[in-house]
């Protein structure tokens, strides 16, 4: 199961069937490899309302006839005269899909549409198990996450907006996944980050990162 890094906190998924594109901000992204005319999916999962992380979403959907899935009141407050097809969940809920599941997880952050929530996502797909935090702080929910043996945990680190290196390690450890992915960091300059100095203290804590710089992809 491909997963490959489009800058930001935008990840494609590839199980070599389906393609799951998750928050899709390239447009004025200068960190994305590719432009939202280029990337092909058949499933669109947003976590939130933020510029940087619905990004071309809405666009990317219309031309490749892909599913939007998100929260019940982003979808109600941003999607609902698009003419798109859109699955709207809430945090708790399980979807299945062709693919696989997407399970909703509870986000501690701002939404950007008045009156919705933020999430992150638990992906099952290509029999493995993916946590995409989405836009976060630390948060003692993560424990929780310890139960679901994850493949993968893909974890803010830019600080500024959301958890920063230190509270990312302690997110990890609580979360106790086969390997960490950073994102959400050095794509402004208020979010600048070293993620190989991040790497090192998950090892510190024998716990294993790896990192992906734009337009990479790693099998996990």
């Amino acid at each position: 199961m491909k997963v490959k890094f489009l800058g930001h906190a935008c990840f494609q998924f590839d199980d070599g069937k389906y393609k799951v594109l998750v928050d899709p901000f390239l447009t004025g992204n200068p960190a994305a490899p590719l432009s939202a005319e280029e990337v092909e999916a058949d499933y669109i999962f947003v976590t939130h309302g933020h510029g940087d992380h619905i990004g071309d979403a809405i666009a990317i959907a219309k031309r490749t006839g892909a599913v939007i899935c998100t929260t019940v009141d982003l979808a109600e407050a941003a999607m609902q005269e698009t003419g798109l097809e859109i699955v709207a969940g809430n945090i708790g809920g399980t979807i299945s899909f062709p693919f696989g599941t997407a399970k909703f997880f509870q986000a501690l952050h701002g939404s950007g549409a008045a009156g919705t929530v933020s999430c992150g996502f638990i992906f099952g797909i290509g029999g493995r198990k993916i946590y995409h935090a989405g836009d976060t702080g630390l948060t003692l929910d993560m424990q929780l996450l310890q139960d679901v043996e994850l493949d993968a945990a893909l974890l803010p680190i830019g600080d500024f907006y959301t958890m920063g290196p230190k509270d990312a390690v302690r997110a990890a450890q609580m979360i106790q996944p086969k390997v960490v992915i950073p994102m959400h960091y050095s794509t402004f300059d208020h979010i600048r980050q070293d993620p190989e100095q991040f790497v090192r203290a998950l090892e510190e804590k024998e716990l294993k990162g790896i990192v992906l710089k734009p337009g990479e992809a790693v099998e996990i």
